[in-house]
């Protein structure tokens, strides 16, 4: 049972890295997951100060991600047109791959702005580029946390690798 938790575990923080620049996964609380399997495993001690913290950071980062975006575009001159257009461009982006995510909710938000008010395309651009910076913020963030939480993972599990083997020191 070690051995297939230890496995979809380490999936799961996989998972984390990809759903932290694929919008539709949770991708610091899948890698969090991973460790949790990684925890229940016999081999490893469970340590609830850590499991407590990354799950602390975990929810955070979730939550800053929502939020990046937002006060980008809103930094940068942005209404709530272009709020909302930034977050629609984000989901049909989703359709087109890597490149549409990264440029669908630029549009959106452009798009967004230039309903509100079609002759101001230069303060349009200006909250796009908000959004644009608040989105690459936030997906940097949810990559930094789900790699430094993998990179965890691939340590623990090296620190106990005897115990799952049966090697005994």
């Amino acid at each position: 049972m070690d051995i297939f938790l230890l496995i979809i575990g380490f999936l799961f923080a996989l998972l984390g890295i990809i759903g932290s620049i694929l919008p539709v996964l949770p991708g610091p609380l899948a890698s969090w997951g991973g460790l949790l399997l990684l925890y229940f495993t016999k081999a490893v001690p469970i340590d609830w100060t850590i499991l407590g913290i990354t799950l602390g950071v975990a929810i955070l980062v979730s939550v800053i991600d929502y939020v990046l975006p937002v006060l980008g575009t809103k930094k940068f001159g942005g209404s709530n047109y272009g709020v909302k257009g930034s977050l629609i461009g984000l989901i049909f982006g989703i359709f087109f791959g890597p490149l549409g995510i990264i440029v669908g909710p630029f549009l959106g938000a452009f798009i967004g702005e230039l309903i509100k008010d079609p002759k101001d395309s230069k303060k349009a651009l200006k909250a796009a580029v908000g959004s644009f910076i608040g989105f690459l913020s936030s997906t940097l963030l949810k990559l930094a946390v789900c790699l430094v939480f993998a990179g965890m993972y691939i340590s623990i599990f090296w620190e106990h690798k005897d115990a799952f083997f049966g090697i005994s020191s």
